[in-house]
């Protein structure tokens, strides 16, 4: 049996998913429940402190024939510093955690004052990148040099924007370089699942690891 959901379960009213959307958030999101990368961007604010900013709802794609490599992330705040430092520095680097430095980087996100280096303030190392204005965090096991590509509006006058960037060439650690989606790999965003036909109290976020399951075949 298929349950079917085009609007919000009355279950749901009184929720996380009903006043999520005061924070741009669908409660189609916690129904659907699609995992996607979960990482931190590191820039340069206007004012030269480092920022970060934990990013998921993205994808990643080749484009112009080959040439080059695209990070696409499809919800940033424009009242972010992460919006106002793309757009005055136009160069970031995508850093992905490994689980044992998951909580160093979440601390990003109350460690966010415009005056504060946010990577230092949250127990990190910042260090300048090689090809592109921005730091990179020590700690995190790959890190993607970017630059600015250019953004689109999803939904006329939404307050999020969809941002493309480029990624310019990376810095993989030596551990990583033969496997990046291990015990110790890239971590996935399980964004507060809810189960509309049981619905509980609470419902928490996840981080997960991908495990391995089919073989689909060599070429």
């Amino acid at each position: 049996m298929k349950h079917s959901y085009r609007e919000m379960p009355e279950s749901m009213k009184g929720t996380f998913a009903e006043y999520s959307k005061a924070f741009g958030f669908s409660w189609k999101e916690f129904v659907m429940t699609v995992p996607s990368p979960l990482f931190l961007v590191t820039t340069y604010k206007p004012n030269g402190q480092p920022n970060a900013c934990m990013q998921s709802w993205a994808t990643f794609t080749s484009a112009n024939f080959g040439n080059g490599f695209y990070a696409i992330l499809a919800s940033v705040n424009r009242n972010g510093h992460l919006w106002q430092s793309l757009n005055a520095r136009r160069e970031a680097v995508i850093n992905f955690m490994s689980a044992e430095t998951y909580d160093a980087c979440m601390a990003t996100i109350r460690n966010n004052r415009y005056d504060q280096d946010e990577i230092t303030a949250s127990g990190l190392t910042a260090v300048p990148a090689e090809w592109v204005d921005a730091p990179m965090v020590e700690e995190c096991f790959m890190n993607l040099e970017c630059r600015y590509a250019w953004e689109r509006e999803i939904a006329p006058g939404d307050d999020h924007v969809l941002v493309c960037l480029e990624v310019i060439g990376a810095h993989i650690d030596d551990a990583h370089l033969a496997d990046k989606t291990g015990a110790q790999g890239l971590l996935y965003n399980i964004h507060h699942p809810l189960n509309p036909e049981n619905v509980g109290r609470t419902a928490h976020d996840y981080a997960a690891i991908l495990e391995k399951k089919i073989d689909a075949g060599e070429y």
